[in-house]
């Protein structure tokens, strides 16, 4: 039997309201997930409307194709949003990006991500492709392993969790399910800080890093000012510090009139975004959903011509 792994889209008004669609226009879920904020969209949408949804996951990509069967506005692309160059120039009026990962590859043992439940230590968004954590783990070296722990993970015994993970496999061999590297992440990490798990670091980490996630983010976030149209809005909703910090130097950096050190007297290169906005998740959804507590919304508009 299947089972049916729930998920609650967070910021889902706010998102689709920051996104100012007209009923015409071409809007793209860079991160298509379970589709809330997608289905949302296309009831804002009129008949004429397009949305582009991209996802790495394979299960996201059936639920967004299922939808797609039933709605020829739609149109699916399994990969990453780093590929949202590829639209082609000023072709978007929207592009949301919501990093969050989903509640059903969390909730479901299989796929590895989370320390709460037993389960091979997997972490990949596209189980189709690359190597598992626990793969990488078989070879990544003390240095690598700090170095990651440290600069992913934001993790203080970042060393010592990389010593204990290195004296595991000389001792009893590969590191293979989650509850394996809960534990030696526990027996590693001595000061907690209050509610949060000891391992939360450490696999935020290794996730981030196996799905090259910031460096994905990074492309994407770029390839946006080229996809937008002028007026066009650009919507991120973060869920930890380094996406948001990432986002934050884009669109703030974007935001400000650029003048050429070389050439002084030039006219400065124009600000490529502006009406930079933050938005926090309202008392009412953290209370109801708190995995909405550390999310973070930052709205840009598209000004003058696509870079």
């Amino acid at each position: 039997m299947q089972v049916e792994w729930n998920h609650q889209t967070v910021l889902l008004n706010e998102a689709v309201q920051a996104l100012a669609i007209v009923p015409h226009g071409h809007y793209v879920d860079a991160t298509f997930g379970r589709g809330g904020h997608s289905r949302a969209i296309l009831q804002a949408l009129g008949p004429a409307g397009r949305l582009t949804v991209f996802d790495k996951d394979p299960a996201a990509i059936d639920v967004a194709r299922a939808l797609a069967a039933g709605d020829s506005r739609v149109t699916v692309r399994h990969q990453g949003f780093a590929a949202l160059g590829e639209l082609g120039r000023a072709s978007a009026d929207g592009v949301l990006m919501d990093l969050g990962v989903s509640s059903p590859q969390i909730d479901d043992p299989a796929r590895g991500f989370s320390f709460r439940h037993d389960g091979p230590l997997d972490m990949r968004m596209d189980t189709t492709r690359g190597q598992s954590v626990a793969q990488w783990l078989e070879t990544a070296d003390v240095p690598t392993l700090t170095e990651v722990i440290r600069d992913y993970g934001e993790e203080r015994f970042a060393a010592q969790v990389a010593k204990a993970i290195d004296r595991r496999r000389q001792e009893r061999g590969p590191v293979r399910t989650t509850r394996e590297l809960a534990e030696i992440v526990a027996g590693a990490v001595k000061t907690r800080e209050p509610g949060k798990d000891p391992a939360t670091r450490t696999f935020q980490a290794f996730r981030i890093f196996i799905n090259a996630e910031l460096e994905e983010l990074q492309q994407a976030l770029k390839a946006s000012l080229d996809v937008l149209r002028p007026g066009g809005r650009l919507v991120v909703i973060s869920f930890h510090s380094l996406e948001d910090r990432m986002v934050k130097r884009f669109m703030t950096g974007h935001a400000r009139a650029v003048v050429d050190r070389r050439a002084p007297f030039a006219e400065p290169r124009p600000m490529a975004l502006s009406d930079v906005g933050r938005v926090m998740p309202p008392d009412r959804e953290v209370e109801d959903n708190p995995r909405a507590r550390s999310a973070v919304m930052r709205v840009a508009t598209r000004t003058g011509a696509p870079c």
